[in-house]
């Protein structure tokens, strides 16, 4: 490429134009480090046709590429390319099936299967009770009990969903963000209780607040006690589980609720940008706590603008946690993220191309560099994935990943004009969003700004807006949904047998639910209580006390109810 054919985005501290010999050379220098460590894969590196391909590709000896520096050879900064100088060579991205409905105990039957099919990575879904921190016998949660996810309320529920499952050996993901701090210490006490050492535990907990006033709602107080507990969450996992990451910050919420990609990519990085500087603010030190955050992204169906996105990720964040925050190594600066196909595309129409459409969204996220993947089910847009469907999805991981050759090469696509060109107008129109919402703020941070925005409802205004003009133009026929608005048919087709959860779990899990509320220390269980609100009233971190209590078999729903007495609950201005 010679030039920009869309916008010029910032650039930084521009660097030399060297596509040539030196830039190579320190490329293969980290890849033959790599090797030498054992951290490339022994495999067949060749074609189908049985040609062997290089681990990279890049310019020709003696091409002149403007402003090289931007797009690079994978593991180099600004990671365009990926962290990795090895890409998929090195270690192919976890199969991270996310799952969950019912019961504890129904769960681990699925989880026990994921793993038996080939599955390396869990990833827990919670039903909605638990999600807004609710017991499962409060009022409020009639109904909606196994339903939408797992059913949580001690850590003896934690204790049964991962019986069996080794914790100290897999890599556990818990999509949750209001109750996080709780749930998390319940998944210790559960460690504890199978004998790990809760130094060694490797994982990631969503944990990400501001995502939810932008797009799913599930928050239980005001922005500014979530964020203490998120810091002491922080805190709490660098001095005690550095492996661990405690935050995963989500823009796929903020996508299926209607936005554009560069939306996705500005609020999200700027959520990031937040979590970075809250850290700062309890005085970490931005190498040890960034490589603790983690991001997770949608997939959507336009392929090359997805990839481009993901690209766009990691130029971003590693440029600015290095220029704006001042992290100095590659680890800090490096983003890594998880991935998801995208419900929204799913169609209840003609639900078969459902599999099509999750088959070429994975691979985007694929080409794009993702570190973990969860690909979903042909029936998720009418009810929880059957057991066929749920298999169907991770055999497109197994096959992209195994028959594919697109784990030969590192950063296959890059160089694409089209590919560099979509990269570098993503990144232009999220540093604009940024420039956005910092001026919203009362000093210039990014947590000012979103708070601000959040409060202003002006991420929602912003998100809306979106979705308003993507409905108008499907509905013109301007953008096409296969089995929709073109090539539908009379509706008739092979009905599909839905996973559909017995109400006898809501009554099971009630009556579980009394008996371990009566077999518990009583005396024990108000102690632990009333030292999470005197903690909670002073300064302390809040992480030591909620643990004791979930030890205690506190519930779910009496530790957020113990919070909510301190620190009150928040409920969103109308915004039309």
């Amino acid at each position: 490429m010679t030039e920009r054919s869309m916008t010029e985005p910032p650039s930084g501290d521009p660097g030399p134009d060297d596509p040539g010999p030196g830039a190579r050379a320190r490329w293969q220098a980290r890849y033959d480090e790599a090797q030498a460590a054992g951290r490339v894969r022994d495999a067949d590196f060749t074609t189908l046709s049985g040609d062997e391909v290089q681990a990279a590709y890049g310019p020709a000896p003696g091409d002149t590429v403007a402003d090289f520096e931007r797009i690079g050879w994978p593991g180099e900064f600004p990671f365009t390319r990926g962290r990795h100088a090895t890409g998929y060579r090195g270690k192919p991205w976890t199969i991270r099936q996310f799952a969950g409905f019912g019961n504890a105990d129904q769960t681990n039957e699925r989880y026990r299967a994921i793993l038996a099919a080939g599955g390396n990575g869990l990833s827990v879904a919670f039903d909605m009770p638990t999600l807004m921190g609710r017991d499962s016998d409060d009022p409020r949660s009639e109904g909606e009990v196994g339903h939408c996810g797992v059913a949580i309320d001690s850590a003896a529920d934690l204790e049964l969903l991962f019986a069996g499952i080794p914790l100290a050996g897999i890599t556990t993901s818990m999509t949750i963000s209001g109750p996080a701090i709780p749930i998390f210490c319940m998944y210790l006490v559960a460690a504890e209780r199978q004998g790990a050492d809760l130094g060694v535990l490797d994982g990631t907990l969503q944990t990400d607040i501001f995502k939810e006033y932008i797009a799913q709602k599930e928050w239980l107080f005001g922005p500014e006690p979530h964020l203490r507990l998120i810091g002491d969450l922080m805190e709490y996992c660098v001095a005690e589980i550095p492996r661990y990451k405690p935050l995963s910050v989500s823009g796929y919420h903020i996508r299926e609720a209607g936005s554009t990609a560069a939306q996705e990519l500005a609020f999200t990085l700027a959520d990031g940008f937040g979590y970075v500087e809250l850290g700062l603010s309890r005085g970490l030190d931005v190498d040890v706590f960034a490589p603790g955050l983690s991001f997770f992204f949608d997939a959507q169906i336009d392929f090359f603008e997805e990839i481009a996105k993901f690209r766009a990720a990691r130029r971003i964040w590693a440029r600015w946690l290095r220029d704006v925050y001042g992290a100095t190594t590659d680890r800090a600066q490096g983003l890594r993220f998880h991935t998801q196909t995208a419900g929204v595309s799913l169609t209840a129409q003609q639900p078969d191309n459902n599999v099509v459409r999750t088959a070429i969204e994975a691979l985007a996220a694929v080409l794009g560099g993702t570190n973990s993947l969860h690909t979903n089910a042909l029936d998720e847009v009418l009810a929880l994935p059957s057991e066929r469907a749920a298999q169907i999805a991770l055999r497109t991981q197994q096959v992209i990943m195994a028959e594919t050759g697109v784990t030969n090469v590192a950063d296959p696509l890059g160089g694409s004009w089209y590919l560099e060109a979509l990269t570098d107008r993503l990144e232009a129109e999220a540093e604009a969003v940024f420039a956005r919402i910092r001026d919203r703020g009362s000093d210039g941070s990014m947590t000012s700004g979103l708070l601000a925005g959040i409060e202003a409802g002006w991420f929602q205004s912003e998100t809306a807006e979106a979705a308003f003009t993507y409905q108008q133009a499907l509905e013109k026929g301007e953008k096409q949904v296969v089995g929709v608005n073109v090539h539908a048919d009379d509706g008739r087709g092979d009905a599909l047998e839905i996973m559909r959860v017995s109400h006898e779990v809501e009554r099971d899990q009630r009556a579980v639910l009394e008996r371990r509320r009566r077999d518990r220390d009583a005396a024990t269980v108000a102690a632990t209580l009333e030292a999470v609100v005197a903690t909670a009233r002073g300064t302390g971190n809040l992480v030591p006390p909620i643990l004791a209590a979930c030890r205690a078999e506190a519930t779910l729903g009496e530790i957020c109810g113990a919070l909510k007495d301190v620190w009150g609950s928040y409920q969103e201005v109308p915004r039309f």
